[in-house]
């Protein structure tokens, strides 16, 4: 039997890319879709600093089975994953898994944009410049043919080191804006903040937009208002069990009557081809994501595998 291999951050961030992140989400959408994939909302209980969190998955046709665990708090965060080949049911591999799940958040925006956005859509409009929205640009710029990006956040000293950056990392100019409102001028827009009020008004998208709102996953938080998700034509979740106790925008909008949950669509059924995505070139298009433990195990899956082929990892057992 294989030992089951310890993969680090750093050998993570050498295995892991933004175009294979992208394409093995899309693939485990496709096979949630198809009755392939099954996934388990987050499950989160109280610790003495804040909270242990576990969420798993399972895909019967790639053999593989999962779970991400972390621990956060006033002391910090701590991720990890653990791997099982279900043809053997044994460990495969255990992740440290802060990066892949940056990467992996990114590119579940990135699929979403795919099957949502308009195919011109070209001019992103970026709110959050944390580590995270690093792969929100990265992995729409994968999907799109991006020209020209907008960043705000409430430094400014952070939205101009992440223009900065990013350009050059992008190869396309990001500019530095002094408000939301500015940023959400765009073709599609990401919001990726911890904000626990909205980030991103109704009253400033224009027809066409498609917003992926990415950086909420408590009932307590609001990125958006609910003027702009009652403005959105079609809602995609990631999951719709989680998103009913977990995405506090359309908790907020179903409670005062401004959207119902028969209306939330699985972004799976979208990316399988069961729903559509965007109905013609004005609608106003949203993607809510909380993540998914079947978004880790997929990326960790490709990144065990990499692992192997490239001697990296430290052998267990």
């Amino acid at each position: 039997m294989t030992q089951p291999l310890y993969i680090t951050e750093a050998q993570v961030e050498s295995l892991f890319t933004m175009e294979a992140a992208v394409r093995v989400v899309e693939e485990a959408f496709v096979a949630r879709s198809q009755g392939d994939a099954f996934n388990e909302p987050r499950r989160r209980l109280p610790t003495s600093s804040g909270a242990y969190n576990v969420m798993f998955a399972t895909w019967r046709g790639n053999q593989i089975a999962g779970l991400k665990s972390y621990a956060g708090g006033a002391g910090g965060i701590s991720f990890h994953v653990l791997l099982y080949d279900t043809s053997t049911n044994s460990l495969t591999g255990v992740i440290e898994a802060n990066r892949m799940g940056q990467i992996r958040t990114g590119a579940a925006s990135g699929v979403a944009t795919k099957y949502m956005a308009r195919e011109d859509a070209e001019v992103v409009g970026i709110i959050g410049s944390g580590y995270q929205a690093e792969t929100q640009l990265a992995a729409i710029a994968e999907v799109r043919a991006i020209k020209s990006t907008k960043v705000y956040s409430r430094s400014e000293e952070n939205r101009v080191s992440f223009a900065e950056r990013m350009s050059d990392a992008m190869g396309f100019e990001v500019t530095p804006v002094a408000s939301g409102e500015e940023a959400s001028d765009a073709d599609i827009v990401s919001t990726i903040t911890n904000s626990q009020s909205p980030v991103l008004l109704g009253d400033w998208l224009k027809p066409g937009t498609h917003i992926n709102a990415a950086g909420n996953n408590s009932w307590l938080k609001r990125e958006i208002d609910t003027r702009a998700v009652s403005a959105c034509g079609i809602v995609a979740v990631d999951d719709v069990e989680q998103a009913k106790f977990e995405c506090g925008e359309l908790m907020r909008a179903a409670e005062v009557g401004r959207f119902s949950w028969d209306l939330a669509v699985p972004i799976h059924d979208i990316v399988g081809g069961r729903m559509s995505g965007r109905d013609d070139a004005e609608q106003i298009t949203l993607f809510e994501s909380q993540g998914l433990a079947l978004e880790d195990i997929a990326a960790c899956d490709y990144i065990v595998e990499k692992a192997r082929e490239q001697g990296v990892g430290l052998p267990l057992g």
